[in-house]
Order: structure tokens, then sequence, then C-alpha cells
């Protein structure tokens, strides 16, 4: 059995081991592929794995023996699954596994706005605590999460993880959600429309999938909505927001800020409009990459893989 995996080095930058998976496989890894290449790299493998190189139909014809494809993520959008269905070529990806990890972002995106601490410590640390005649100085606003409106766009295993922790913090959680009723009533979330999201929230975080329903759902009607001390997160994907009408917002101080670890085209591109704004934190798309997190990614696309290879594959998308 020969595996392919297209970008290894997202997953496995060097901390990782990939022993389990080449018990069972003869495994070539590259750490990036561009997609002029994905063909010719995949050749007669019968099983792939990817994080973010996509294979489209046209791969598939080009490369008969590929029958499994293991996505290194629970967003599968680089896959034409119609295509791979129609090829009788499994999909799979992995569910929730970087639930926490995320959520954890989602608030240290949040706090960098409210809490202002790396600010603090950049001008603590140019000298400015030493100048200050005062045993304290305020630098800049802070503001308390308690008591604020945290909205949340989509009821997930992420969106239901950040409720709970806006929950300790004691914030008031709404959430729109295509399926409301599977919020439990004892949660304490109160759901609501999306127009009510979008005016009601001080935190805005997305948790939605990329879907042709889901894109640019954050534009310049629903943006026009929010509070002008609003907040809006985004680890969900980039496309969800419309970063020209997002851009233009932000430099009209429209809403008060935007935090994100996705963009529309990743990487970044020099042409970027976000880049730069004051009132933008843009991360990497890092949010899942902890290394515990990896690590059960890891596991999972062993087990996915395994499973595939024993007739009961796991985690199909289709």
């Amino acid at each position: 059995m020969s595996v392919v995996v297209l970008d290894s080095y997202a997953l496995n930058p060097g901390d990782l081991s990939w022993d389990k998976l080449q018990e069972k496989a003869s495994c070539t890894f590259y750490p990036r592929t561009k997609p002029e290449e994905t063909a010719e790299r995949i050749g007669n493998a019968q099983a792939v794995i990817t994080n973010k190189v996509p294979v489209t139909a046209e791969i598939m014809d080009k490369c008969p023996d590929l029958k499994y494809i293991g996505v290194m993520a629970t967003g599968y959008n680089i896959i034409d699954v119609e295509a791979a269905k129609k090829r009788n070529i499994v999909v799979t990806n992995v569910p929730a596994y970087s639930t926490n990890a995320v959520a954890q972002h989602v608030f240290a995106l949040i706090l960098d706005f409210y809490s202002c601490a790396h600010e603090y410590a950049q001008d603590v640390a140019n000298g400015g605590w030493i100048k200050s005649p005062d045993f304290s100085y305020m630098l800049k606003p802070m503001t308390e999460l308690y008591g604020k409106t945290l909205g949340i766009a989509g009821y997930g295993s992420i969106g239901s993880r950040v409720a709970k922790i806006g929950h300790a913090f004691g914030m008031n959680v709404i959430c729109h959600t295509r399926t409301p009723s599977k919020i439990p009533v004892e949660s304490g979330i109160k759901p609501v429309t999306k127009e009510e999201l979008f005016s009601l929230s001080d935190i805005l975080t997305i948790h939605c999938p990329l879907t042709d329903e889901t894109k640019n759902m954050v534009n310049a009607q629903t943006l026009s909505l929010m509070k002008k001390n609003a907040l809006l997160i985004n680890t969900a994907r980039g496309p969800v927001v419309d970063e020209d009408a997002l851009e233009k917002a932000l430099k009209s101080n429209a809403i008060m800020g935007y935090g994100t670890d996705v963009l529309s085209t990743e990487p970044m591109q020099s042409t970027n409009k976000l880049r730069g704004l004051p009132n933008v934190r843009i991360t990497p798309h890092v949010a899942w990459s902890p290394k515990e997190t990896r690590e059960r990614l890891m596991d999972v696309i062993v087990q996915n893989f395994y499973a595939w290879l024993d007739g009961h594959p796991q985690n199909c998308v289709y």
C-alpha cells in the first residue's frame, strides 16, 4: 500500500512522528506541494493525505489508482467530494480534534483587544513605567468581559466550548445556528436570528463551516447592524467575511476591531487590505496548532487510515 502525504510540514514541522502511519504503508512525504505538482506526486498511489493541497476531479482522473483521501483537518472544502463519490474514493476528515485549542485562541484574540496586555508589556519594555510619576498609568482603555454579550455564529463543538468559556467570564451568550433545537435549554445560551446576532453582540465570534450559504456572511449589510464598539472574531474560514466591506467598516470605525486567524486567501497576499490596520489582529492560521492538538490530529489520521484498510472506514465525509 502506497501513501503520499502532500503537505507534511503543516502537521509535522519535525516535532512529531509518522512511524504509526509507516507501519502499514510505504509512505512518501512532501513538505509542501504546488497545485501543478499534485497529480504527478500522487502518481500510482492508492492513498493520499493532505491538509490544504486541493484534490480536484481532474487530479482524480489523472490518478486512477487513488482509492482514499485523508484530510488532515476538519474542513474538507479542498476536496471535490462529489467527484470522489462518483469514483468510489473514500474521503475522511478529523472532526473536533482542535476544539480546546481554537476556543483558547478565540479568547486570546478577544483579550488582546480587551486587556491590552501585549501593548502594556511592550511599553514597559520600552521604559514607560520607569518614566511614570505614578505607581500605575493608563496607556490604553481596558474593558471587562463580565456582562458583555458574546454572540456565536454556529453551535458545533468549538462554538459550544466558546460559550462555556464566555459564561465563565460572566458573559451573556447568544447564538445563531441552523439547528437551534440542539442548544440545550440548561446551557444558558439564547438562540437568536442572524440579524439579532449582529445587532446585539458586543463580541461576535464565527464558528460555522464555509458553505455557499455562509460565504460573505459578514458583509456590508450585516456589518451595518453591529454596534460601533463591537469586536468581530474569526477562527473559522476567511471567505465567511467580505474583506473589502470589513476594511471599510474598520477604517470608518463602524466597529471596534477584528481579530482573525484566517483570511480569504492563504498565505496572506501582499495586497491584503487588512494588513497593518491598527484595529486588526491577524494570526497565521495557527489556532489549531499546539503540539498536543497536532498529536491528537496525527492519532486520528492514522486511525482513519487503518479503519479504511480494514474495510470499515470512519469519519467519512459522505
